[in-house]
């Protein structure tokens, strides 16, 4: 009996141990792969090009790049450092390598990769260094691309641009995987885009801006923003808002902005300026300078839902009815602690608001906690428009919900909402700034336009 239990005690463990085998013959493999060149590809140490040179290697590696493309494969880079600068991609351009091993290191004359209306170029796998060297042009970036139709950046590590790490002009494609870090300018700069997917980035301390997707005309743009992580993003260039944003759409409609992770950004975690059929949903929005999700001026139609704001001046702003911002949800979000001090002078209403919508709109569902000053404000003197304000929970701001009571001030619902510690005042009516009612919470408001039943007090 007691040989054939540790026989079968042996045979129990056997399989643990074929794993164990194949694990370590796997981990031997990989390392024997470790810099040998992608099936395939073109090594380019084989022809010529010397890692760890002193000297600017950028005629040896374009000579690579344009045999390869060619031929129609990739350039795979052993690992090491490579001085380089104006390398022109052509079309099917592929550079690889290997993880943190492969770099291109800016050797300061103009700039470092472009290309110009290419059908189709891939980098992936690299890391490129732009030492903070001057680089030319209107919109400098280590990584500079117009007219590609299918651009493909993946699991590259950009860092010290002076400017933006990569522009993209006309361009489609996907960025993804990528760690765009210590830019002057912005992590990544897109303008009339053309399909565009930015996925699952890293996107770090940059001077003016993480993620810019603009067009020069308005129009529809349709670039998916998703699952990228955006921290530390300054305003060095200074303004009220232009610059200092995690994420910023400008003219650009139809973008999602989905379950991205966005902290410490001097003015908006996201923005979108003129920007219509917009996405805001699934984002961490944390310790922003200014208004932490904007949707701004000339817009129609912003779905803004299941967003986490902790720490901003202002929590979510849907403003401008004045300038064409019109037609949006606001659900499902939970905004707190929010700050009296801004990044600049405190203008109309000031900071420390936490949701705040003027025409066309329904607020529904949101929680809104410790706010310094207004926890939701509707309308700004005549602009307020066909709101509607239903199940909130309001807890802990001087007034609860600011409502404008001014001459041409529109149609608003607020009903069946929970409002608690509010200490100056659970609904109260305003013209601009200045209180121009008492509690409207539990009667009849005396205005037309103002529609209030069913809320609770505590």
């Amino acid at each position: 009996m007691i040989k054939r239990r540790v026989a079968l005690m042996s045979l129990a463990g056997l399989p643990l141990f074929l794993r164990g085998f194949e694990s370590a013959s796997a981990a031997s493999k990989d390392a024997e792969v470790i810099g040998s060149p992608l099936r395939g590809s073109l090594d380019a140490g084989k022809h010529g090009l010397l890692p760890q040179a002193s000297g600017n290697q950028s005629r040896k590696l374009q000579s690579i790049i344009d045999k390869a493309s060619a031929a129609g494969v990739p350039v795979f880079l052993p690992p090491g450092a490579y001085r380089v600068s104006n390398i022109t991609l052509p079309a099917g351009a592929h550079l690889t390598g290997v993880p943190g091993a492969s770099r291109l290191i800016y050797s300061g004359e103009g700039f470092l990769l472009a290309a110009d209306e290419a059908a189709a170029i891939t980098l992936s796998n690299l890391s490129i260094d732009g030492v903070n060297g001057w680089m030319e042009g209107e919109n400098a970036a280590l990584i500079h691309l117009r007219g590609v139709r299918d651009v493909v950046i993946d699991n590259c590590a950009v860092a010290g641009a002076r400017g933006s790490a990569i522009v993209l002009e006309r361009c489609g494609g996907r960025i993804e995987r990528s760690h765009l870090s210590g830019a002057t300018q912005y992590g990544l700069y897109a303008v009339e885009s053309r399909g565009l997917s930015i996925v699952g980035n890293t996107v770090a301390d940059c001077g003016n801006g993480g993620l810019l997707v603009h067009r020069w005309t308005k129009g529809t743009d349709g670039t998916l923003i998703s699952g990228n992580r955006i921290e530390r993003i300054r305003a060095t260039a200074g303004g009220t808002g232009q610059n200092g944003n995690g994420i910023n759409l400008f003219r650009a409609d139809s973008v999602s902005v989905t379950s991205n992770h966005i902290s410490d950004c001097a003015f908006s975690a996201i923005r979108a300026n003129a920007s219509s059929n917009a996405i805001i949903s699934g984002n961490h929005c944390l310790n922003v300078g200014e208004t932490s999700i904007y949707a701004e001026f000339g817009f129609e139609g912003a779905v803004i839902s299941a967003n986490i704001v902790d720490g901003a001046a202002n929590g979510i702003a849907v403003v401008n009815l004045n300038e064409g911002g019109r037609i949006s949800t606001v659900s499902g979000n939970v905004v707190r602690n929010l700050s009296s001090v801004g990044p600049y002078p405190a203008e109309n209403a000031g900071f420390g608001i936490g949701i705040s919508v003027e025409g066309d709109a329904a607020i529904s569902g949101n929680m809104i906690e410790n706010c310094a000053n207004w926890a939701m404000q509707l309308g700004w003197g005549p602009y307020l428009r066909n709101v509607s304000v239903t199940g909130n929970v309001i807890r802990k701001a001087p007034v609860g919900i600011a409502v404008s009571v001014a001459e041409g001030a529109g149609a608003t619902l607020i009903a069946n909402n929970l409002l608690s510690e509010t200490a100056q005042g659970a609904i109260l009516g305003f013209r601009w700034k200045d209180k121009a009612t008492g509690e409207l919470a539990n009667g009849p408001s005396g205005f037309q336009h103002l529609s209030i039943s069913g809320n609770r007090t505590d």
